[in-house]
């Protein structure tokens, strides 16, 4: 006997929330976005700028990096 006033949202069908209007907050998710694409420029510009610095890829600088970590006289 299930009750209903502990569930949360009604139950959907597999790929209904793909298909449907949701009440999302979309002004959260403006922010979030937003976020995380100002995040991602930060990364990107970080992987640019150790590239020029070091003159390796990201293979390379993580390499330099495992190399210093195992070798700390280096």
């Amino acid at each position: 006997m299930a009750n209903d006033a502990y569930q949360y949202e009604p139950v959907e069908k597999f790929g209904e929330s793909l298909t449907t209007a949701r009440p999302w907050n979309v002004s959260a998710l403006a922010g979030v976005e937003q976020l995380n694409g100002r995040a991602a420029m930060v990364g990107f510009t970080a992987a640019l700028l150790g590239e020029w610095l070091t003159g390796k890829g990201i293979v390379g600088q993580l390499g330099l990096g495992l190399a210093w970590l195992l070798n700390p006289s280096w």
